[in-house]
């Protein structure tokens, strides 16, 4: 009976891509936040639809959660960081507070394009090689019992949508090479701004590599 509450919990606070918590709802304008993410574009695409798996998709993530986001990667004025990327160093510093809640604002409006998902066998540490789109599925809508590792979609939805005024992001669409390197971040703890209950890295730290790759694979092609 332990075991079910604590994968219920998890379950409940799960933030599988990309380390959202809850905290006051941010207020952007959108039109305003078009204007100051032209220099996002160069990396990000115009709308927030990279056009490389070597950037992230950020269009649709939801306002709540690209806001805090935005603030981890700029970090306090004593330059501490809660999230560090170094291909944003410096990128946000001439940004204040409603500067970042209005670039979030525009970016979650955008629709995000959908990468699709492809076939192909992953090997388990059993040494049995199974379908990556079967074994995908089963973790997002079932997680795995056995070590503990509670379904995506009981925060992120049955699509993959997220819950946007939860701050749980969408990873429906998502390159599934950013969504297998954030998890990978988790489990090594390199990437921890999922909280003070760490729930992303306690999820992350279950996951083996194929089972990663396989849910990566599985979500960049759900749809609403």
């Amino acid at each position: 009976m332990n075991s079910i509450i604590k994968n219920t919990a998890l379950a409940l606070g799960l933030v599988f891509g990309l380390g959202a918590v809850p905290f006051a709802m941010a207020s952007g304008d959108a039109a305003a936040g078009k204007a100051k993410a032209a220099q996002c574009a160069a990396c990000h695409g115009a709308d927030g639809n990279s056009l490389s798996p070597a950037f992230p998709k950020i269009a649709g993530l939801g306002e709540k959660y690209l806001y805090k986001q935005l603030q981890d990667i700029k970090g306090t004025p004593d330059g501490e960081k809660a999230r560090d990327i170094p291909q944003m160093i410096g990128q946000l510093d001439n940004f204040n507070d409603q500067d970042l809640q209005d670039i979030a604002a525009y970016f979650a409006s955008q629709p995000m394009q959908l990468t699709g998902s492809t076939a192909f066998p992953v090997m388990l540490n059993s040494g049995d090689s199974v379908d990556s789109l079967i074994l995908g599925r089963k973790m997002f809508r079932a997680g795995n019992k056995e070590t503990g590792v509670p379904a995506c979609m009981g925060c992120h939805s049955p699509t993959g949508q997220g819950n946007a005024p939860a701050g749980y992001p969408r990873l429906s669409g998502q390159y599934p090479e950013y969504i297998e390197a954030q998890l990978k971040a988790f489990r090594a703890g390199t990437r921890a701004n999922d909280g003070e209950i760490r729930t992303m890295r306690t999820v992350a730290k279950q996951l083996s590599d194929a089972e990663i790759k396989a849910v990566a694979n599985y979500i960049a092609g759900l749809t609403d």
